[in-house]
């Protein structure tokens, strides 16, 4: 009796550590009900937030399921159907109603270019999940390309009315969908280790990002919402020039053995 009791204790402990992530998931999905719900009160500084909120947990969700081996193909599946609204439907209404409604039409087409890129990142990372290099992912991530909508409308949540006002916009929604689907890699910071022995420094830095973030809430965000964006491109051409400076020097020794390969030949002709 004792045991069919302990077996019973450790079944339903089972079941709580494998529904601890669908919660999290779940609580995430509603964060882009949320947004949409604010959205369409008119509400945007109110439901911009609710996409950094998304963020969180959605990377609480994994983290928690890998710590907790409490991994399964249905909340592999079901975090990726919540991304889909929290990350893609939920910040493309959002930046359309806040600041693309001047242009009618072509704003939404503009949203729904960025809900196909974003459910296209998704869908790539799934089939490539386990096969990249952890350190980085292939693409901007769908939660932070969401985040830099979030966060532009958060620093500045009164709605353009304007065309010219609405113009910049347009950036805002596309340069974030192109960079999903591009091959770019994007710093991943899974692999960063916090817990170095001896060493105060990371709990310091995280204390001086929240107390920087505390100071100017909407604008702090928004820079570090864009500087990820531009970290993508400016590794890229980095990564680009550093190895043409290594390939130039050997291209050079190339040339020299072709230019005296070549005078030998022609000496050689004309004796």
């Amino acid at each position: 009796m004792v045991v069919l009791r302990a077996f019973q204790g450790e079944q339903r402990a089972r079941r709580g550590m494998f529904l601890l992530p669908s919660m999290l998931t779940v609580a995430n999905l509603f964060c882009g009900y949320a947004c949409l719900v604010y959205t369409l009160r008119g509400e945007f500084g109110t439901a911009a937030p609710f996409i950094g909120i998304a963020l969180i947990l959605d990377t609480l969700d994994g983290r928690i399921a890998r710590l907790m081996k409490a991994t399964s193909a249905f909340g592999v599946e079901f975090d990726s159907l919540a991304d889909i609204v929290s990350f893609g439907v939920a910040p493309a209404i959002l930046v359309c109603a806040w600041g693309l409604t001047p242009f009618g039409q072509l704003g939404w087409a503009a949203g729904f270019l960025y809900v196909v890129a974003t459910g296209t990142r998704l869908a790539r990372f799934n089939i490539q999940r386990g096969t990249l290099d952890k350190r980085y992912f292939v693409g901007m991530p769908s939660p932070s390309a969401a985040c830099v909508l979030a966060a532009t409308v958060f620093a500045f949540p009164t709605p353009s009315v304007t065309v010219l006002e609405s113009l910049p916009i347009f950036l805002v929604i596309l340069v974030p969908a192109f960079l999903m689907i591009t091959t770019l890699r994007f710093r991943s910071f899974k692999e960063v280790n916090l817990g170095h022995r001896r060493s105060y420094v990371p709990l310091i830095a995280i204390a001086g990002v929240i107390a920087l973030i505390n100071a100017h809430p909407p604008y702090v965000l928004a820079g570090m919402a864009y500087a990820y964006l531009a970290s993508g491109p400016i590794e890229a051409l980095t990564s680009r020039v550093q190895w043409r400076g290594k390939a130039s020097p050997d291209e050079s020794v190339d040339r020299d053995r072709d230019t005296a390969s070549g005078g030998t030949a022609n000496h050689n002709h004309l004796n």
